[in-house]
């Protein structure tokens, strides 16, 4: 029994003795229309506006371009203080960059599931494969046995030369004497080796013949300023809102608007704090949930009853009814009961 206190079958009965106007309705006609009027209008767009087709981020691209930059980037590799060595999980058990609310710590609890061991992975076991040189094995074996206080010091000379290195375009880092012990020759050997392209090879993650992980690659370029500056160029840049942003400054995901904007709130500091990561995808969690639970929320599932939008939907049959008021209900719905 409903609330006008009709049995269901009273209201089956009076839906087919429904006596108010019909009109024609073919749904399958609809959908085909509709289906080759969206398709042609893809197609058109994506050969007016299609998606540029730029030249990939590499390491032998950088290393050629900024050299200094790339030595700079390995040297903080070797010595662990990039943002790969230090980043925590799933690379590592640092936890320069690990995120947490409260007690929820995902990444403490998936652990490491992309061990990266910057220097050896980065710096060390690419000169290890680079053939008949014994003159670099024996500096890379003399920086491996060298105690951490040693290495600690070559790596800060050379960090300290680098700022008046000098460099050219798909050339060599010359950096003033000083006192690097093995850094300088494995640095020389190394951006020879990423201006070569072997360097980008060298860190894939296997060997197979098609390559589908590039996790180390992109953490390496990632740790210099070879993709932020290529970013902020596409404007792809957080602060510019690039996750809806396509290469280019072509629209891309504009469905990410809701995510993205939570990035460029700052109350409370919500937009610079070093746990926005994981507070945004809370916040999203949260919205996302109370949309499914729409049907069972008091007060909002009962927002369409109170606003009557559904009057301006059906505004031609509520027009006719003022002049004809036994009209029947709108197409598609049952007569009223109440």
């Amino acid at each position: 029994m409903n609330r006008a206190g009709l049995s269901n079958a009273e209201l089956n009965d009076a839906a087919r003795n429904y006596d108010g106007p019909y009109r024609p309705y073919d749904i399958v006609k609809e959908v085909c229309v509709c289906t080759g009027v969206v398709a042609l209008i893809a197609l058109v767009l994506a050969i007016v506006f299609s998606s540029p087709d730029l030249p990939p981020s590499t390491i032998a691209s950088w290393s050629r371009t900024m050299p200094t930059d790339f030595v700079t980037t390995a040297l903080s590799e070797l010595d662990g203080t990039s943002e790969t060595a230090t980043y925590g999980e799933p690379y590592n058990h640092q936890s320069a960059f690990v995120q947490k609310i409260w007690f929820i710590d995902l990444q403490k609890w998936l652990g490491v599931s992309h061990p990266v061991n910057a220097a050896y992975d980065f710096v060390i076991e690419p000169l290890r494969m680079i053939p008949d040189d014994p003159s670099l094995q024996s500096a890379v074996s003399a920086y491996k046995d060298a105690p951490a206080k040693t290495q600690n010091a070559w790596t800060t000379a050379y960090s300290s030369a680098l700022a008046k290195a000098r460099a050219k375009l798909d050339g060599p880092v010359t950096v003033p004497a000083g006192t690097y012990g093995p850094v300088a020759p494995m640095m020389s050997s190394l951006l020879a080796l990423a201006q070569s392209g072997g360097l980008d090879g060298d860190l894939l993650t296997n060997k197979q013949f098609f390559q589908t992980d590039y996790t180390k690659p992109l953490l390496f370029l990632e740790d210099g300023n070879a993709l932020n500056d290529r970013a902020t160029y596409q404007h792809l840049q957080g602060t510019q809102w690039g996750m809806m942003n396509e290469t280019g400054s072509y629209p891309g995901q504009v469905w990410l608007w809701l995510y993205t904007f939570w990035y460029q709130v700052q109350i409370g500091g919500l937009g610079n704090s070093p746990n926005v990561d994981a507070i945004v995808m809370a916040i999203m969690g949260v919205l996302s949930l109370a949309f499914i639970l729409i049907p069972f929320l008091p007060g909002i599932r009962s927002i369409p009853r109170r606003i009557p939008i559904y009057k301006l939907i059906w505004r031609d049959w509520y027009a006719s009814t003022e002049s004809t008021p036994d009209a029947g209900p709108p197409p598609g719905r049952a007569p009223a009961t109440r």
